[in-house]
């Protein structure tokens, strides 16, 4: 795996693990029942923190990516293996 290819797979992980951890604990204007005028009730509230989100995400993205990497580096899973219909044929 090259360094574009890791960077690329690290940023789709911690995308995905940034949409995972954006609901978690949160508290909307409704919940609260502080709304303010303009907004919507599903809107976050002010103790919402994007910054605490973010680093959360990062602290869940790494360990991941870790593991997807030495996976494609370590070359012992292909995609030969994860082939449920037989259609690459039989390994050269």
């Amino acid at each position: 795996m090259g360094v574009v290819s890791g960077l690329v797979l690290f940023a789709v992980v911690w995308f995905m693990s940034l949409f995972i951890v954006l609901p978690i604990r949160l508290e909307t204007q409704g919940d609260v029942g502080e709304r303010v005028e303009g907004t919507h009730a599903g809107s976050p509230s002010s103790s919402f923190s994007m910054k605490r989100k973010l680093r959360l995400a990062t602290l869940v993205a790494v360990p991941i990516w870790l593991a997807i990497a030495a996976v494609i580096v370590w070359g012992d899973i292909s995609v030969r293996d994860i082939d449920m219909f037989g259609r690459m044929g039989p390994r050269e």
